[in-house]
């Protein structure tokens, strides 16, 4: 599956790592509404998304992946090139951010 748009949504501008180290948490974003508009600030702009489900990668006839780490590596390089080559052909279909 392949997502193009989803992004816009929080643009970042900064990640405050001492803040989201003090806080707990994993990033502390910085964005055109957050924190400035406090929680006004954490609703998504809207954006338009494009969402493609792609060709299923059949595995049902390749042996045990336990037995080949190799294997796992080159279908896991597959599946990321498949999916990188979507992206970039859904973001050429692409007019603009939020139409």
């Amino acid at each position: 599956m392949s997502v193009v748009g989803s992004e816009e949504i929080y643009p970042k501008l900064a990640d405050v790592k001492i803040l989201a180290r003090l806080l707990g948490l994993p990033y502390f974003p910085i964005t055109p509404t957050f924190p400035w508009l406090g929680p006004l600030g954490l609703v998504p702009l809207p954006s338009k998304w494009i969402i493609e489900f792609g060709t299923p990668i059949p595995t049902s006839d390749l042996p045990d992946p336990v037995d080949d780490p190799m294997l796992v590596l080159n279908l896991g390089d597959q599946v990321r090139e498949t999916i990188q080559q979507t992206l970039y052909r859904l973001l050429l279909t692409r007019r603009t951010v939020f139409g």
